[in-house]
């Protein structure tokens, strides 16, 4: 994530209809991730094709088009900082 899109993020504080329309333009994997998020978040790459059923590189699709979307946010994992953890931005 680039500091201006991260700074963007910052700055932009979704309402849960302006989170919705921009959910409900993305791809059935993305809506899935984002519910398993809504859920049970943070958790790894691994952890939501787990909990999604998902394959991993449908998973890292999904999580790309949230990012873009700013509906998802990363962080290193505190209990293995090699690790991203994911989770909602709303």
């Amino acid at each position: 994530m680039s500091t201006s899109h991260a700074e963007a993020a910052d700055n932009e504080t979704l309402t849960d209809d302006e989170f919705r329309d921009r959910l409900r333009e993305l791809p059935p994997s993305a809506k899935l991730v984002a519910k398993v998020l809504e859920s049970d978040a943070p958790l790894s790459q691994g952890q939501l094709a787990e909990e999604s059923l998902l394959p991993d590189r449908t998973v890292r699709y999904a999580l790309n088009r949230l990012e873009e979307s700013d509906l998802v946010d990363s962080r290193y994992s505190f209990k293995d900082a090699r690790k991203q953890v994911y989770f909602l931005t709303n």
